[in-house]
């Protein structure tokens, strides 16, 4: 009969911290297994030291680099690769033999563990367990006496091995957040606090936990001075927040402003310098994560990204960080006034809804940007060229009878329409209803724009006819141009239909 395979957490460092289970299964264990390094000496084995027993089988698994700097055939990759593979073979001897065999994990196995090379290798061979430890994450905030996570903050953990852009663009998206793995790549780490804007708030942490623990303001620790085993912490900003209130209470806050602002339909190119000149000069850039993207990452500035549903709750961060103090840009695709994040600003602003008056002295700007009904009409020539309606088929802040009667009435009335959100994942049925609505006033023959992702990669535009119009060619991320009875579509060289409506009626 097989042994069995024991991944088990040491935790960070004290050997108090370690579980009773994790002690037990020590103690008890045929072979101990511990990754070292080639001088010999490994962590995992010195701290489960208390717990072990004689007569106990070791296998000292030797890593052949510790860098990437090597002259085995396959590179880097190749060398770990093999090592791992025969690791997996010593202990596979044991296995077969009937024999238990624990394998000896800083930490937790499952987090950035040694172990879970051996279990992806043997787990499917043997019976295999895993018994948690404490991360090196949460000793480092033990240690540092502030808690990482709460409410619905969420924690962002990150390599430091990643590149720095990347590094600094994750955390200036994220809250609270741990970056693991610093030794070589502290510089690099530092770089991307610093380009983020958050290296003030950042704590180094050494040795968590461990006799020779070091804290420090990561901005002032020494390069030179860095071990493998120390991260970087940024710990909940809603806790330091609250510190800062307690210590500052007898002080004048000063309150920011929200520049609400349009970035065009796609890419910088439709940008404007006025909202160009504003996104740089905040401090907190507050918006749908997408959206976010766009904007051309700034030391300095904090980035707080959010779904696509909780226009709210974002524009209540956006006040609320401004009532403390703060420059905040709102970013929202198009015009931030056309169906967008402006309205939703002034609404949770407004005293009727902001009955504690948090918000009073905050002051709310608005910055235009281009419309998507604009860059969609600008492709096919001058559809809006007179009186025209802009109407969204979403029903979800609005009853569809009141947009049916408003499609009758815009129909009635002859005026072009610049339908947003025509249809969703959810939203299949509107499209065609309002089709209808429309065909009750329009000749089949009436032209129709359907331009999807202006500016974008996807970009694509159709004129067809609202005779012929197929709603399940019609997806979130198109606009539609319902022409009047006097719009026309002209032939132009090349192929390409142009759409105008004259401006006399």
């Amino acid at each position: 009969m097989s042994g069995t395979l024991w991944g088990v957490g040491l935790g960070p460092g004290d050997p108090e911290l370690m579980t009773v289970r994790a002690a037990r299964l020590i103690g008890e264990a045929e072979v101990i297994a511990y990754h070292s390094a080639r001088h010999g000496r490994s962590i995992a084995r010195s701290v489960a030291e208390p717990y072990l027993r004689e007569g106990q089988l070791e296998e000292a698994l030797v890593y052949p680099v510790t860098t990437e700097t090597t002259d085995h055939p396959g590179g880097y990759e190749g060398a770990i690769t093999e090592f791992y593979e025969r690791s997996a073979e010593r202990l596979a001897v044991h296995l077969d033999a009937g024999r238990d065999v624990v394998v000896l994990c800083e930490g937790d196995p499952f987090f950035y563990g040694s172990y879970m090379y051996m279990h992806e290798r043997l787990a499917d061979r043997y019976e295999a367990h895993v018994v948690p430890g404490v991360t090196s994450v949460s000793a480092a905030a033990s240690v540092l006496g502030r808690p990482l996570v709460q409410r619905d903050e969420v924690l962002t953990v990150l390599p430091g091995t990643l590149p720095a852009p990347e590094l600094a663009r994750r955390l200036a998206d994220s809250g609270p957040a741990a970056v693991l793995k610093l030794g070589r790549t502290f510089g690099a780490v530092r770089e991307a606090l610093a380009e983020s804007g958050r290296l003030d708030e950042a704590f180094y942490v050494e040795r968590a936990t461990w006799g020779q623990q070091r804290i420090e303001p990561f901005a002032d620790v020494d390069p030179a001075s860095v071990p493998y085993f120390s991260l970087a912490l940024l710990p909940s900003p809603a806790y330091a927040a609250r510190a800062r209130d307690d210590v500052e209470t007898a002080a004048v806050v000063s309150v920011g402003e929200v520049v609400v602002v349009g970035l065009g339909p796609a890419g910088p190119q439709w940008l404007t310098p006025e909202a160009a000149e504003e996104l740089a000069g905040v401090e907190h850039l507050v918006g749908y994560g997408p959206y976010l993207a766009k904007v051309p990452q700034r030391a300095g500035q904090s980035r707080h990204a959010s779904g696509n549903t909780v226009e709210a709750e974002r524009a209540v961060e956006a006040l609320e960080l401004a009532a403390g103090g703060a420059r905040v840009a709102v970013v929202s695709s198009g015009d931030p006034g056309v169906f967008a994040m402006a309205s939703a600003v002034l609404e949770q602003a407004d005293s009727e809804t902001d009955t504690a008056g948090r918000f009073a002295d905050v002051t709310v700007r608005v910055v235009p940007g281009v419309t998507a009904a604009q860059a969609a009409a600008a492709r096919v020539g001058a559809p809006l060229g007179h009186d025209y309606c802009v109407l969204s088929l979403s029903d979800r802040l609005k009853p569809w009878d009141v947009i049916e009667r408003r499609l009758d009435a815009a129909g009635a009335a002859d005026l072009v329409l610049a339908l947003y959100n025509p249809a969703s994942r959810t939203r299949t049925t509107q499209l065609e209803l309002a089709r209808k609505v429309l065909l009750r006033h329009r000749s089949p023959e009436t032209p129709v724009v359907i331009a999807r992702d202006i500016g974008g990669n996807e970009e694509s535009v159709r004129v067809v006819t609202l005779g012929t119009l197929d709603p399940s060619t019609v997806d979130m991320r198109c606009l539609l141009i319902v022409g009047s009875s006097r719009t026309r579509v002209s032939a132009r060289p090349g192929g390409a239909p142009i759409v105008w409506t004259p401006r006399h009626y």
